[in-house]
């Protein structure tokens, strides 16, 4: 097993009331849940973090683009979305 530390977490009775049912219906304990909920929870976060840390450096760099082109370009792959359901066989 990977190397584990204990964390105590505060949570509202009713999502505990609501682990512990999850827990007795998965056959998985509740500590097993939380930590595979937290650690979903962390990836995501650290995803969008890393997102926004790209972005910004990206900004900085100057590697932007105009919102009325990208609206443009948005806009245009809508309407081609648009045309090739309307195309499609019913």
């Amino acid at each position: 097993m990977a190397d584990s530390s204990t964390l105590t977490v505060r949570l509202p009775a009713e999502v505990k009331n609501q682990l512990g049912v999850l827990a007795d219906r998965t056959r998985r304990t509740r500590s097993f849940l939380a930590g595979e909920a937290i650690g979903a929870f962390v990836r995501q976060e650290m995803e969008i973090v890393a997102g926004i840390e790209r972005g910004l450096e990206d900004f900085r760099a100057g590697r932007v683009v105009d919102h009325e082109d990208a609206m443009d370009e948005v806009d245009a792959v809508i309407e081609r979305a648009i045309l090739r359901d309307a195309r499609a066989p019913a």
